[in-house]
Order: structure tokens, then sequence, then C-alpha cells
């Protein structure tokens, strides 16, 4: 009956389903293993109007997630998304949420203006007003096992089965047959197909300081064929001798050029050292020494520097500098470097460390609020015996850059302490809004930006644990370690107990000495020792039980006296609500547990979920619980049924403040 159910309500949504413009026969892909998640692509056409931020807004994903086809006309951009085959109706999805941005009216020629045919709305004859989030289905699919990836293209004017054969590098009868297509020149224009690939479609997209696609990656080099003239003029001029005698010219001066900057090069470092070496005002050599580097240049928000030798623009350091031994950032920093602050500039920007200007105690520092060349910022005080902190910190975050990962732009240091300095984030710790918000000034989170927290920072670990080019595990993972900027977006912060996975034959692990806070802790961590990616997933499972629950990763249970009371880990507490709360139905004791700041505003089903979710990333056995990708997955859903109760709740209007703006 709860088959026959599910299926009679899809099968209304189809028909409830007014086709877009742009998609009129496109139909989802169907499946049948709703366990199955996959990598997938979409290929989105881009317009002069395009911008990078624009479509990760739309697509709900990362820069790291984008590639494009700069030589296409018009331009395409190729989407990474996971895709999911759907419980309800057994077909693949990926999903995403719109932001009406231009105008009051009616929601489906927007998404159909919007994402050419790639997308649709549950229910198109909403209608919706500026700054309302709608929750949308992007088509995808999930390949059968002969091809790594699927790509959603939608076909146009003058696209052809030969044509996107010759384009994406596959053969005719493949895309015939992911697409059960019986005659290939029957295609119709505006239609989803499916492109089977074995490799990420496009390049690096490039970005500049417009925030706007480049037009093309550097041109290749053309090749003129003058064997012809050769031959054609030999009898009236030598051309064959006078262009190698010019080749053979232009060769000899680079090689002179070459040798000469080299030269030029050795002879002023040797110089400099020189120098050093005689300066009898030079200070003494303390425990660490400055990061120096003679070629820097502007990369983003920060500068990135090549190894070598570099002074702090601001001047001259004085005796505030930090030692650090020879080869560690050669080792370290073999990618891209930060600004390297002076000591003064540092204590001008808080105004001498002032307590005005102090936003907390992090676990191995104090953190300031200050600003450094016109730019807010966060910076983080540590004494200089916390090398390895310090060097943790910014081994990783001088590599890895995500939407999702709080940005380091610098660094500084006087004889006795180490500074690193933060992207501001505006709104300050999850945990301060979470726990006795209103003590600490802030209001209390609603349900939509509990969830969109909670995939935020899924994403960001997600991101560290599978998607850079060598892997992490946080090990620290808790709510005072998740920032919120100014729309509430959250970033992950302090990495300074992170560590590389070292990858082995029994899987993965990092680490022999257990760190980190308790109540966060992984029982296998505890009791071993070695760090996985599982011990930050069971670490994220608290962190979801906090939002839930508004409480403590560790809290104090209610007694007759305080010599009753005794301390327990939430986790303990949420799992034993949940064995008494079988289902959204029935949730008596998990509805002891949520939040009352929530104030009963929140869809049922959807904190169900999220509590079933959090209890499978604390199960005791870490094979069992869910890697970050399956996390991400899941959230993505819980937060499309949220915007959607939401809506159903509150229409038109914004009465209700959980809408995410600014997507």
């Amino acid at each position: 009956m709860e088959a026959l159910r599910i299926s009679l309500a899809f099968s209304l949504l189809l028909l409830s389903w007014s086709p877009l413009p742009s998609a009129s026969h496109s139909t989802p892909l169907n499946c049948s293993d709703t366990t199955r998640i996959c990598t997938s692509f979409l290929a989105f056409k881009t317009s002069p109007a395009t911008t990078p931020a624009l479509i990760q807004s739309m697509f709900d994903t990362a820069a790291s997630d984008l590639t494009a086809d700069p030589a296409a006309s018009p331009g395409y951009v190729f989407v990474r998304k996971n895709c999911s085959c759907a419980a309800a109706s057994h077909m693949y999805f990926a999903n995403t949420t719109f932001t009406v941005r231009d105008r009051d009216g009616p929601v489906f020629p927007m998404v159909s203006d919007a994402y050419g045919g790639l997308a649709f709305v549950p229910n198109t004859s909403r209608r919706a007003k500026v700054g309302a989030v709608i929750g949308l289905h992007l088509l995808c699919g999930c390949s059968s096992g002969l091809w790594n990836y699927l790509m959603s293209y939608v076909m146009a004017e003058g696209d052809s089965v030969e044509s996107l054969s010759s384009r994406f590098g596959v053969s005719m009868d493949s895309i015939e047959t992911v697409n059960g297509m019986n005659d290939p020149n029957n295609i119709v224009v505006n239609d989803v197909y499916y492109i089977p690939m074995n490799s990420v479609p496009g390049q690096p997209y490039y970005v500049n300081t417009s925030d706007s696609f480049s037009s093309s990656p550097a041109p290749a080099p053309v090749f003129y064929n003058i064997s012809d003239d050769i031959r054609k003029h030999s009898s009236r001029f030598p051309y064959g001798w006078v262009i190698g005698s010019i080749g053979a010219a232009l060769f000899l001066f680079a090689v002179v050029l070459v040798l000469c900057v080299s030269f030029k090069t050795l002879h002023c470092c040797r110089r400099q050292q020189k120098n050093r070496t005689k300066d009898p005002d030079r200070p003494t050599a303390h425990k660490f020494h400055i990061l120096q580097s003679t070629f820097c240049y502007p990369s983003g928000r920060y500068f990135c520097c090549k190894s070598g030798t570099v002074k702090s623009s601001a001047g001259d350091t004085g005796n505030h500098q930090i030692n650090i031994p020879k080869g560690v950032f050669a080792d370290g920093f073999n990618m891209e470097k930060p600004i390297v602050f002076t000591y003064e500039e540092i204590l001008a920007s808080t105004d001498s460390f002032s307590d005005a200007n102090l936003l907390g105690h992090g676990t191995y520092g104090s953190v300031y609020y200050g600003v450094l060349r016109d730019q807010e910022v966060a910076i983080k005080r540590m004494t200089a015996t916390k090398t390895n902190e310090f060097m943790a910190e910014m081994n990783v975050l001088c590599k890895v850059h995500h939407a999702s990962l709080v940005e380091l732009i610098g660094y500084a240091a006087s004889n006795d302490e180490l500074f690193l300095i933060y992207e501001y984030a505006q709104k300050g710790s999850l945990k301060n809004h979470l726990h006795e918000p209103q003590n600490k000034g802030h209001t209390s989170l609603s349900w939509i930006s509990r969830v969109q927290i909670a995939l935020d920072a899924a994403r960001g670990l997600e991101y560290i644990h599978e998607h850079t080019k060598t892997n992490y595990v946080h090990r620290d993972i808790k709510t005072s370690n998740i920032l919120l900027d100014g729309s509430f977006r959250a970033k992950i912060s302090d990495f300074g107990l992170a560590k590389l996975l070292v990858r082995t034959a029994d899987g993965e692990a990092s680490a022999t000495r257990v760190v980190g806070t308790f109540g966060y802790l992984a029982p296998e961590y505890l009791r071993d020792g070695f760090a996985t990616t599982k011990s930050d997933v069971y670490a994220f499972g608290v962190v979801l039980f906090e939002l839930i629950s508004g409480k403590e990763a560790t809290t104090r249970t209610e007694g007759m006296t305080m010599a009753n009371s005794e301390r327990r880990s939430l986790a303990s507490i949420m799992l034993g609500a949940l064995k008494n709360s079988p289902n959204s139905m029935s949730m008596a004791s998990l509805k002891e547990y949520i939040d009352p700041n929530l104030v009963d505003l929140y869809p049922h089903d959807c904190v169900f979920k999220t509590a079933m979710l959090a209890k499978q990333c604390v199960d005791e056995d870490p094979v069992l619980r869910p890697d970050m990708k399956q996390v991400v997955i899941s959230l993505s859903h819980i937060l499309l049924s949220s915007v959607e109760w939401e809506a159903a709740l509150a229409g038109n209007s914004q009465v209700f403040s959980g809408l995410v703006q600014g997507r």
C-alpha cells in the first residue's frame, strides 16, 4: 500500500509538471538501486553575463567542480554534481536551489531561462517573490558501468549525434545506447540527452579579477607550412637557408640570454648571503627563520610566492622575525604562499591586542579582530612554542581553497609569538548561535539555516577528505570551529590538528596521539589513536545532534541534586531518544530534545531524517558510518524538503526567516 501511494504521488507530480519550454520532452533516467550515488556532469550553456559565482550559486557547487569548454561557441561550463537515485520515484536526480533575483512572478519561466532545460520544478504553477528560494531537480544520470560518467546535455540547433561524438570523443553507438535511440537522425532540439564520458570534460576554467570567465585559455601555437613555397621559389631565392640561419641565430641568442640572467642571479644571491654573514647588526637567530622569497605575484586574495627570499611589503621587520628550520617551508609550501605581515602591522590593526578586539580563545591561542590593508581579518595569536600547530595550519590552508573552508590570508611573527591571519567571519562561531544565543547577543537559528550550515560544513569536510591533491583528516570538528559569514554560510576553521592521510593496504590512517575535544572523539580513535576520515564523520554526527538539540557535545543530566547529576555525551543521550522514536510520526521521545528555540517551526520528517543521519555518523563501527559524500547527498535532500516545507507553510510571504538569501 505504501509503495502504491508513493507511485501514485509521483505520477501526480509528473502530471502536474507543466513542461518547461526549453525541455519539452525531457524525462529523467530510470533507476532501481536507491542507494546509488555517482558523480555526474551537466553541460551548462553560458552567456557573456555569466560569472563563476552565479553558476556556483545556481548549481549549489564549488569552483573546483567547474570546468569549461572555451572553444565552443557559445561557451559551455561543465558542472560536477553528485547524482542519486530518488527512493520515491526511482529516477536519477541531483538537487539544487534557485534564488529569485530579478522579478516576482511564475517560477518555471525563470527556471527555464536560467538553466536552459537542465532543471525542472515539481510545482510549475507556483509564483514567487524576489528573494524566495525554490527547490529544483537537475536531470542527471549514473553510468551502468561501461563508462565513468554521464553528462546531461541540452540538444541545440545544429547538433547531431555525429557532431556530439566528434566534439566529446565518444562513439556514436555509445550515445545511441545510453539514450535508447532507435533513429539517431530523429533528435529533438531542447531535449536533454546523456553523453557517456570516460574522463572529466573540459579544462579548468580561468577566472579574472572581474569574476568572469576568460574567453579562452592561452592559444595554441600556429604552424605555417612553407614547404610548398620553398619548393616553388627555390630557384629564385634560398628561403630554406635564410630561415634556417634565422632560427639558429634566435636559438643562440636565447641561450646567451639565459646564461647571463643565471649568472647575474647567482652573483646577486652570493652577495646577499655575504652581506648577511658580515652584518654585525643582524639579530641573533631564534628558534625559527622568516619565510622569504624574491618572486611574488598576486593570486586571488593574497600573494603567492615561489621559494626563495622575500621581505614583507610593509618594510623592514626589524627585530620581529620568525626563524623556521631550513627546508620546512620548501617542503610544506610547494604550492601557494600567503602574505608576510610585519609585527608592527599586527599591533596597529588590533590596537595592541586590546580586549575590545578580542573575539575569543581557541585551542592554541586567542583570536582578535583587526583591519589589515583595508581588509577585515581575524588574527590568531599563538606562542612560539606552538610551532607544530602553526605549521599544520599553514601546510593545509596554503594548499586547499574552498568556499566552505576559512581562507588563510597571511602570517606574521615576533621573537616569541606567531600570528595567523584569516578572513573574518562576521557572525562568529556556530557554537555561539546554538548554546544560549540570547545571552551572547545572538538570535536563534531557524531550521533551514541549521540545515544549510550543516550542508556547508559537510561540503568542506568532503573536499579535504576526497577532492584535494593530498587528502587530510581535520581531527577537531566541533561547533566552535565552524564559523559563519555575514550570510550565515558556514566555513570550517582551525586546522592546527589536521593531518595528512596515509593510505595503506588496510585503508587510511593518520596520527598516533589522541588529540581533539571530548564529546566529539570517535571510540576507535580514543582506543587505538588512529585518525581516519570516519573519525571526522563521527564528530560531524555530534555537530548534527547539536544543531537539532541546541545542547553541547557533553552535557550535564538533570538530577535531584547537583551531586546526583552527571556529565554525559550528547551522542549517547540522543541515541537513547531515537530508540523510542521509530519514525517521524512517533517521535515524542526525540521531540523532548529538540531545541526549544525552534518554537515548533520545523518539519518533523526533516528533523527525524537529520537525527537518523547523525545516528549513522556516530555508529560504533566506523565501517558502517557514511562517508562525507553520502552525508552531503542526504543533507541536500533534507534541505530541499525543508525549503519545500517552508514554501508550503508560508506561501509567498517572507514571514518565516529560514529562507536562504543571496543564493
